[in-house]
């Protein structure tokens, strides 16, 4: 009896001096973590004693400030308060300084610091790495070899495409006027810009299939996704074509080149450094970049139109003097609407369509006031503050567009809504030009009007949405 309870003692000892040693190598294990964060935290609040910033949690840094949704409020305060820029802390170890003066914009973006991982490494499967992602020399070979595609030679014929996209989506305004409701407008804008790129990246001429996916337009998300499924088809068909006989340089004497065109001679003529796989994440990278930003961008101009009644038929009158009857708008007209022009900026400057962005420096860096960062750290561009930044902005709630009147003076960094230097956004022209052909074609068949029980809700994401949609009651001219 003795020696079976012996047999079973002796493992149940082994066993528990294997757990004794097992909770003695986590504890270990758990204090170097500790000690690690310890000293990385003190390095972090080194780096940043020069920087003061709103109260935070030793744990929970300011998180509390994304708990109250209240983050663009808080930045505002922020550029209130605490000169240039101030730490925002993510958690106990884990902070970036968020900047939101002009002087320091013009110091960071004239380097060449790559984008934080941690802001932009969710998008890489949707998109691909094309030049919004990329960093280093392969960004600057791709960026090289797209720059083409945004001459204003190519440009020109986009904005007869452009001028349908928007014309469709103008009819079925009209359609669901007797409705008598506000109407909920990012859906639509969201699927009219998909389908002026599609047109313009592809020289697509179906019937505007996306905007039958769902007459309110929530869908639009699954319609971007739908378009990316049809990419491959359509590079794939186009590269048949450009090797048939004679094809390639029929394509290249057009006078019309897509965006895809401009993207396979570039690869013909740089095979070893421009992949299949490049060519992909480029092609999406345009479809996400002109996509969901410009519809936000719309979308905020007619919303800041909308409230501002007295600016708004300023530019319907201006657009009538250029247009007259006629809804047909062209390249030469873009540059004829200065009042339009100064109200598209001015609620760009409310509402830039990319809030912020992220860099990570690559070496250290001093600002113009002295104050500096290690090599390491992360900094948050912070546009939505730098436009709403009282010392460069008085009474920066106002709409006032005569901040943008011909003339007009203001730091080189202080308006940025397609940011800046080297790698400002490459289709900022495309951009406008769809803006003002939007806004232009909008005003000449409706008058614009908020809805008081729906106002919108700003709300920082990859690009700057509400909450609770963008809702408009729309009247048709006669």
């Amino acid at each position: 009896m003795s020696v079976s309870v012996l047999s079973i003692i002796r493992p149940l000892g082994s066993v528990s001096g294997l757990l004794q040693v097992a909770s003695v190598l986590a504890l270990v294990l758990l204090l170097l973590k500790a000690a690690q964060l310890y000293l990385h935290r003190r390095w972090l609040l080194r780096a940043v004693q020069e920087f003061p910033s709103p109260p935070s949690h030793w744990l929970f840094g300011h998180m509390h400030e994304f708990q109250k949704g209240q983050e663009l409020q808080e930045l505002q305060k922020r550029a209130e308060k605490y000169p240039c820029a101030s730490p925002h802390w993510l958690w106990g170890s884990e902070v970036n300084l968020v900047v939101y003066d002009p002087g320091y914009m013009k110091v960071i973006l004239g380097r060449s610091d790559p984008k934080s991982d941690g802001s932009y490494r969710f998008m890489a499967p949707w998109i691909g790495y094309g030049v919004l992602l990329l960093n280093g020399q392969t960004w600057f070979q791709h960026r090289r070899m797209l720059t083409p595609a945004f001459h204003c030679d190519i440009l020109k014929p986009y904005v007869g495409l452009m001028a349908d996209s928007v014309q469709v989506m103008l009819d079925k305004w009209e359609d669901l006027l007797s409705q008598n409701s506000s109407l909920e407008i990012f859906g639509h804008i969201s699927l009219m810009t998909l389908d002026t790129l599609m047109k313009c990246a592809f020289s697509y001429q179906g019937n505007q299939e996306t905007y039958r996916l769902t007459p309110e337009g929530r869908w639009n998300h699954r319609a971007c996704q739908l378009a990316h499924q049809h990419t491959d088809g359509v590079i794939k068909l186009r590269k048949a074509q450009l090797q048939e006989e004679g094809e390639l340089e029929k394509v290249r004497s057009k006078r019309h080149l897509d965006f895809l065109d401009i993207l396979l001679f570039a690869q013909m003529e740089n095979r070893s450094s421009f992949s299949d796989k490049d060519l992909r994440a480029e092609v999406d990278t345009f479809m996400f970049e002109g996509h969901d930003t410009t519809a936000s961008g719309i979308s905020w101009i007619l919303y800041a139109l909308a409230t501002h009644p007295e600016h708004q038929q300023k530019c319907r009158e201006e657009i009538q003097s250029l247009l007259g009857d006629s809804a047909s708008i062209t390249w030469d007209h873009l540059d004829q609407m200065p009042y339009t022009t100064m109200c598209i900026k001015e609620a760009l400057r409310l509402y830039p369509p990319v809030p912020c962005v992220g860099r990570e420096l690559s070496k250290p860096i001093t600002f113009p006031d002295g104050r500096s960062l290690p090599k390491g750290f992360l900094v948050t561009l912070s546009f939505y503050a730098l436009h709403h930044n009282p010392k460069l902005w008085p009474d920066p709630e106002v709409f006032d567009p005569s901040w943008f009147a011909p003339g007009s003076s203001r730091h080189s960094h202080a308006f940025l809504p397609f940011s800046g230097g080297s790698r400002n956004c490459i289709g900022k022209q495309f951009a406008m030009n769809k803006m003002k052909v939007a806004v232009a074609l909008t005003l000449l068949r409706f008058e614009l009007a908020p809805d008081p029980f729906m106002v919108p809700v700003p709300t920082p994401r990859i690009v700057l949405m509400s909450k609770n949609g963008i809702h408009l009651h729309l009247r048709k001219l006669l």
